[in-house]
Order: C-alpha cells, then sequence, then structure tokens
C-alpha cells in the first residue's frame, strides 16, 4: 500500500488554476489520492465483511477475542497456491496477509494505521455447546434415577422393619375372628413358600381357652413327654388341635420358636398345617389343623392294633411321608432335616392322609453345630453316626423313615423290651429275616399278610433295608425312596399301581 506521507509526481489536472507553488500543489494532490484510497479500501473491507456473515453460522452464545475473530476470518478465507489470494477473498483477510508478509521482510511501514472498520462478530458452529449441554442432562438424569433407586429401597427396608416388629403391631385381616391377630414372625428361613409371608395368627388366651372348654381333659387328644394335645372348636365351627407344651425352660422356649418359624413359612399337603400361637403366663400353645384319625402310633399300637390300616393305606401312608421328606430336603433352600420322625409325628386326616408333624428340634443342614447343638431324637428312631458322633444329615432322616417303614410292615414297636433289663430294636430284630425270602412273609403283621401282593413285599422290604443301612452313604436318597412306592400304591390312593378293585371306594389322596 503506499505510504500516505510520501508526495508523488502528479499532474494537476487541467481546468484549475494554480495559484500556489507547485510542490505544494503536488502534496495536495498527494493527500487527495491517500483519501480516497482509503475510502475504497474501507468499502472493499465492509463488502467483504457483508459476504462472510452471509456465509458465517448462526451467533455464538459469548463474544470472541480479537485473535480467535483473526483466526477464525483467516480460516473462512482459503488462498490459492503460491500464497495469494484466491479469486473472491476478503480484502481484510488480503490486507492481513500483506502486512504480515511486510513485517516478516522488514519493509513494514509506521505509518499511522488506517481506522479500524467496524466491529465484526465472528459466527461458529454450535457443536461442542451442544454436546457439553448433553453430557450435563445426561449426568443429571443418572443422578435423578440413582436418588429414586435408593429412596426406594429405603423405603422398603423401613417397611420390612415394621413389619418385623414383633411388639404391639399386629395385622388383623377382615376374615379373622374376634381375638386372632396374625403377626409377622422374625425368620431364618427366608426362602420357603408361604401364603401368608411370614404372618402367623396369634390368637388370645381367652379365644382358646373356650375353645378347649377350658382345657378340659374330655378334649384330650393325645399327651406325650412335650405336654397335652387338645381338640379346640372355634367360632364358627372350626375345630383344631392345640399343644400346651410343659414349661421346660429356655429348651422348651428354643423349641417353639424353632417349630413357629418353620411351620409359619412352609405349606405342603404332606406337612401339617400351623394355624395359630399363643403365650400365656410362661405357657406356650401351638394351634395345628385337627387329624381326626390321630397319629399312626395310635393307629398301629393302640387299641385297634392297625385293624383299620390295610396294605394298600398302609403303602399310602408311606408314600406321603416318602413325599413331606422330599419336599424337606429338596425344596427347601436350605435343606431342613426333621431329626425326630417317628410314627407318633406322623399324622392322620380323616381320609388316611399322612403329614409329618412336630418340627421342634427341625434344623437347617447349613445350620449344624456339633458344638452347641444337644444330641436329641427318640430311642430307635436316632441314626447310629448321630447317636455316636453327632454326625446329622439328610440321610439321619431317611433312617428314621426305614424304621417307621418297618412299624408298617410287621406292626412292631420301635424298642421292645425283652427283659428288665434288655431292650431290643426292631431293625436288629429284622434285619437277619428282611434278607432271607423264605422267612419275610412270617414276620409281615397278621392284619395284611392275607392282602398284600408278595411281589410288592419283597420291594417294600429292600427298600427298607437300604434306608436303616448303618452306614450313611450307603442309603439312598428320600426322592429315590419315593420313585420306589409310588409303583406300589394305587391311582386311587395317589399313587400309579392300576388294580382290579379299589381298596376303599370312599379314601382320597392328597395332592403332591
Amino acid at each position: 500500500m503506499p505510504s500516505c506521507r510520501k508526495a508523488t509526481k502528479s499532474r494537476v489536472p487541467s481546468g484549475i488554476p494554480s495559484r500556489e507553488p507547485a510542490s505544494k500543489q503536488l502534496r495536495a494532490q498527494a493527500q487527495l489520492g491517500c483519501l480516497f484510497e482509503r475510502r475504497r479500501e474501507r468499502e472493499a473491507a465492509a463488502a467483504g465483511v457483508r459476504r462472510s456473515m452471509r456465509r458465517a453460522p448462526p451467533p455464538l452464545p459469548f463474544r470472541c477475542s480479537p485473535v480467535l475473530a483473526l483466526v477464525l476470518l483467516l480460516a473462512s478465507c482459503p488462498s490459492s497456491a503460491g500464497g495469494r489470494a484466491a479469486p473472491g477473498a476478503s480484502p481484510v483477510a488480503e490486507h492481513v496477509r500483506a502486512a504480515a508478509a511486510a513485517g516478516a521482510n522488514g519493509t513494514a511501514s509506521f505509518a499511522p494505521a488506517a481506522p479500524a472498520p467496524p466491529p465484526v462478530v465472528i459466527i461458529v458452529e454450535r457443536r461442542h455447546h451442544f454436546h457439553r449441554e448433553l453430557v450435563i442432562a445426561s449426568a443429571l438424569a443418572s443422578v435423578a434415577i440413582v436418588a429414586i433407586i435408593l429412596s426406594t429401597f429405603y423405603a422398603w427396608v423401613l417397611w420390612r422393619r415394621s413389619r418385623r416388629q414383633p411388639d404391639g403391631k399386629a395385622y388383623r385381616s377382615s376374615g379373622t375372628a374376634r381375638g386372632i391377630m396374625l403377626v409377622p414372625i422374625l425368620s431364618k428361613f427366608s426362602s420357603f413358600k408361604t401364603s401368608r409371608k411370614g404372618l402367623v395368627a396369634m390368637i388370645e388366651y381367652p379365644v382358646l381357652e373356650a375353645a378347649t372348654g377350658k382345657f378340659s381333659e374330655s378334649n384330650v387328644l393325645g399327651v406325650g413327654g412335650f405336654g397335652c394335645v387338645y381338640k379346640a372348636v372355634f367360632d364358627g365351627g372350626v375345630t383344631a388341635a392345640v399343644k400346651r407344651l410343659e414349661s421346660g425352660g429356655p429348651e422348651c422356649e428354643k423349641e417353639f420358636e424353632n417349630e413357629l418359624d418353620l411351620l409359619g413359612r412352609i405349606r405342603h399337603p404332606n406337612i401339617v398345617s400351623l394355624l395359630g400361637f399363643c403365650v400365656h403366663e410362661g405357657n406356650h400353645y401351638i394351634v395345628y389343623e385337627l387329624m381326626e384319625k390321630g397319629s399312626l402310633e395310635t393307629q398301629l399300637h393302640g387299641p385297634s392294633h392297625g385293624s383299620a390300616l390295610s396294605w394298600h393305606i398302609r403303602m399310602k401312608i408311606a408314600l406321603d411321608m416318602a413325599r413331606g421328606l422330599e419336599y424337606l430336603h429338596e425344596h427347601c433352600s436350605p435343606p431342613v432335616i426333621h431329626r425326630d420322625l417317628k410314627s407318633s409325628n406322623i399324622l392322620l386326616d380323616s381320609d388316611f392322609n399322612a403329614k409329618i408333624s412336630d418340627f421342634g428340634l427341625a434344623v437347617t443342614s447349613g445350620n449344624i453345630d456339633k458344638g452347641s447343638m444337644n444330641l436329641s431324637g427318640t430311642l430307635g428312631y436316632v441314626a447310629p453316626e448321630y447317636l455316636l458322633d453327632g454326625k446329622l444329615t439328610e440321610k439321619s432322616d431317611v433312617y428314621a423313615f426305614g424304621v417307621v417303614l418297618l412299624e408298617l410292615l410287621m406292626g412292631r414297636k420301635p424298642v421292645e423290651k425283652m427283659s428288665q433289663t434288655q431292650c431290643q430294636s426292631i431293625v436288629t430284630w429284622a434285619m437277619p429275616q428282611l434278607t432271607d425270602r423264605s422267612k419275610l412273609p412270617n414276620i409281615v403283621d397278621p392284619v395284611i399278610r392275607d392282602t398284600m401282593d408278595p411281589k410288592h413285599l419283597y420291594q417294600v422290604a429292600a427298600v427298607a433295608v437300604l434306608c436303616v443301612q448303618p452306614e450313611p452313604s450307603y442309603r439312598p436318597l428320600i426322592t429315590d425312596v419315593l420313585h420306589s412306592l409310588v409303583p406300589l400304591v394305587p391311582v386311587e390312593l395317589g399313587g400309579t399301581l392300576r388294580v382290579a378293585e379299589p381298596p376303599s371306594p370312599n379314601l382320597k389322596h392328597s395332592p403332591c
């Protein structure tokens, strides 16, 4: 660009009178030319800015710094090879490049800079800003979701705690009789199925007393080492069995809580149902469903001596027992070991459906501590390994099942007194004869000797022999026992055996 300070030779236009010396006229003409040149440059710069603004993206929400504006302006003006401006390039960019080149060659002029063009607002794309907004929105949404999840979990925990309060807070259902409340029970058997979700009926003592006729002797159903069992009739004609536990200190209370804990959470057709409980003046009461036929022990060794139990009915009872044990061992998590399976704990309803009861000594297979667990059970039903070294497994229940199966076959008690000082178990007495086909029919209960199928007798005897093996590893799983007994029970009684005539047309079986 020509300097405005340096006069150039110019010719004076004709028609203009010369009143001053020639040198002054030349300087005036040079200044006038500079003014015109500056005006043309400003107009060209303004036109270039307008063109660049028409091509620019939408404005940013912030003002660019002069350096950033200059860089973006240079970037928006493509140049051709050789450093020359491409056609249509911005004059402002051309001016900046020329000034930069002059400064690099050391020939830059120190003349006053031309007046600054109008302020230019440079526009860039909003992609970066949009990405930042998206990241912030995603972070806020994630925080909100986590907060909602934590709040929901905290509310659930509070709700669970409120349900587990053992004091005062009772849950009264609309169909519950007066004086009977549903209360939560504290349980370690959290994985068991339950229709009441861990709720068990707490029955007030006056209601229980009225239902049993003030625990009249005429309502006594049975007496055992634990106490007495009474028949109870509640309002509406609902019948039940009430077991009153004798006060026996902490051990009795522990068994009471254990039975409530377990029976309050499981439901199975071959396990007795818990209806409620009561604690009054140190005495503990448990209310069960009423089993009209009483216990298997009463039927076998009572006044009737098993006369009501035919061969098919006995096989049905054995099958029901196996189904109940199979549920405890295979379908409960962790598995449950009954630890006191015996004929007196097998209850029979009016249709001779058998159900396992009395879970006061039951334990889970993952919660066995030899140091803190006392040796418990009934003589004649206790497995040898448990009696000798306290080893307790599901196979201990299988041994007790085998003893009950021998009772059904022979009609004998598990332990019989030989003399004043000697007793003999049914296992010791029967084992030599069970393995001899010629002697086996002679030891069968006379009540069923004429109605049994000899082939089925040998099969049942083989199952019993395996169940009472001294070595636990030789005993079968209760599932295998179940599969062995199903073909021996008529279809009408819950098995798969088809016979010409059903044993009794009025008998019904419980679903498995």
